[in-house]
């Protein structure tokens, strides 16, 4: 038993990250199939929408619970949101441009292509996180 807790201790933020990411990814897709399949908007359209509500998903889970970052004030908070959203752009631009290729120009399954897709975001998003976003000092 002290060796499974020594390891959900050691992976963690990993571990943490992909639930919370999963979660972010559920949001997602929340609002992505219904603006794709039911109002039939774009993939691209309807990936940049879902986008917006995402992120700001994701930062107000990661902050607190992934990376624990507790300093909510101005003079921290300002700088770690460009942050953040400065490289879910990156992530979601990738996402976008795959999505507008693949489907919207190539006329692929946008459903499954979103789902292939997210594996990569998720990844990007981890990596620029850790290293970028939510340092420790």
């Amino acid at each position: 038993m002290d060796r499974v807790i020594k390891l959900l201790a050691k992976y963690r933020d990993v571990l943490l990250y992909l639930f919370f990411g999963v979660l972010t990814t559920f949001v997602n897709y929340l609002v992505y199939f219904p603006l794709y399949n039911w109002l039939s908007c774009s993939a691209a359209l309807s990936n940049s929408i879902a986008w917006v509500v995402a992120v700001a998903f994701a930062y107000l889970t990661n902050k607190p619970f992934v990376f624990q970052s507790d300093d909510w004030s101005r003079k921290t908070l300002v700088p770690e949101l460009v942050k953040f959203i400065s490289c879910r752009i990156g992530s979601g631009f990738a996402e976008t441009m795959c999505l507008w290729v693949l489907v919207d120009r190539l006329n692929w399954n946008g459903n499954w292509v979103k789902l292939a897709v997210s594996v990569l975001v998720v990844v990007l998003n981890y990596i620029s996180s850790k290293l970028i976003v939510f340092r420790k000092k």
